[in-house]
């Protein structure tokens, strides 16, 4: 048997993506921001709308990292695991 080649990246291996995110966080997105336009719309209500913009910004993905990975990466690099330099002449 002879197995297929796709024309879409990884031979169909690949997530799905849409624009900058992926499909279920983009689903999240669009959901939250009806709902936050809605808030806002009835009662000014802003909370809701800064925390979809918030989950927006922090879900982009690039190269299959998104954002709050690359910020979680720079905090145990930086802040909580202990770095060790040895000075020699």
């Amino acid at each position: 048997m002879s197995t297929k080649k796709f024309i879409y990246p990884h031979n169909l291996r690949a997530t799905a993506n849409l624009w900058l995110w992926s499909l279920r966080d983009f689903t999240i997105l669009c959901i939250a921001a009806l709902l936050s336009a809605v808030s806002l719309a009835t009662i000014g209500f802003v909370v809701p709308a800064a925390a979809t913009l918030s989950f927006g910004f922090l879900t982009i993905r690039r190269d299959e990292r998104t954002v709050l990975d690359f910020l979680g990466s720079a905090v145990r690099y930086f802040i909580t695991s202990q770095q060790e330099y040895y000075w020699r002449l």
